[in-house]
């Protein structure tokens, strides 16, 4: 058998190798180390009513609160602006606030004369009368601009308008048509008309109004409410008919058998 002499390097890489199987054995034997998980983020669903949920739907059962929630019902007033500001038209009488920014001697409040005509300083007369506001604005700042003022910016606020009209009729104690000469309160409206009248349901006042589109919409008021101060006193605007409600309890008496009868056996009334 023949020898051969190993060299002296690889001698020692034997031995480490050697040296290194038992490591190996336990490396393969010994269990894995768990990984960490990070366990999914938490969503929490919200269930939403659905708009025929009548759970959902049901007004509070706290009698404080329910009344609370029907105050804040009646309390959300109509559109002060809707119907009126950008569409209306100057008329005669007509009170207008006139301002040009950054000449503070130029401020006017003038009132339009039965011709549609308005005195300015500098500029004389001019007409005004049919024109909205935003265009009495570019009309007055084109006069300015011709001989005075370099790009002027004028503020054009309609303070008192005339040719306007509310209707208030019902239960008060004089309907009728009433012109309006600026933005009036309900209860305003109801000093014009007078008051309450007989069997007036004060509790059930409806405001009647005819958007830009045509549409025509509805609120109703409890005026003892509005009095109180409990509710904002909303703004009637042109055009508007209020309608004051009798009571039906009240007048099925008055017009009833029941009420002539009571007239009968009245002795007050052979004294009249």
């Amino acid at each position: 058998m023949e020898t051969y002499d190993v060299h002296p390097v690889g001698k020692k890489l034997a031995a480490l190798a050697l040296a290194a199987l038992p490591w190996l054995a336990m490396a393969q034997q010994a269990p894995a180390v768990p990984v960490p998980v990070q366990p999914p983020a938490r969503v929490d669903t919200v269930r939403q009513p659905a708009a025929n949920d009548a759970a959902a739907n049901q007004l509070p059962r706290d009698p404080a609160a329910a009344k609370a929630a029907a105050l804040a019902g009646q309390a959300q007033p109509m559109n002060a602006l809707a119907g009126f500001g950008a569409d209306y038209r100057i008329g005669p009488n007509d009170l207008l606030d006139i301002e040009v920014y950054g000449v503070t001697d130029l401020k006017r409040t003038v009132r339009v004369n039965s011709t549609g005509m308005v005195s300015l300083p500098l500029i004389g007369s001019m007409a005004l009368a049919g024109m909205t506001a935003q265009q009495a604005e570019a009309a007055i700042a084109a006069r300015y601009g011709e001989k005075y003022l370099q790009d002027p910016q004028i503020s054009v606020f309609i303070k008192e308008f005339t040719t306007q009209r509310v209707t208030i009729e019902g239960a008060v104690a004089k309907p009728g048509i009433y012109p309006l000469t600026g933005q009036i309160t309900l209860l305003r409206a109801m000093a014009l008309a007078g008051g309450r009248g007989d069997l007036a349901n004060l509790d059930n006042v409806m405001i009647y109004r005819t958007g830009p589109d045509g549409k025509l919409t509805s609120s109703m008021y409890d005026l003892d409410l509005v009095r109180s101060g409990d509710i904002p006193d909303p703004v009637v605007l042109p055009e508007d008919v209020i309608v004051v409600q009798r009571k039906p309890v009240r007048v099925l008496l008055r017009d009833s058998a029941v009420s002539d009868f009571i007239n009968l056996l009245n002795p007050f009334n052979y004294l009249k």
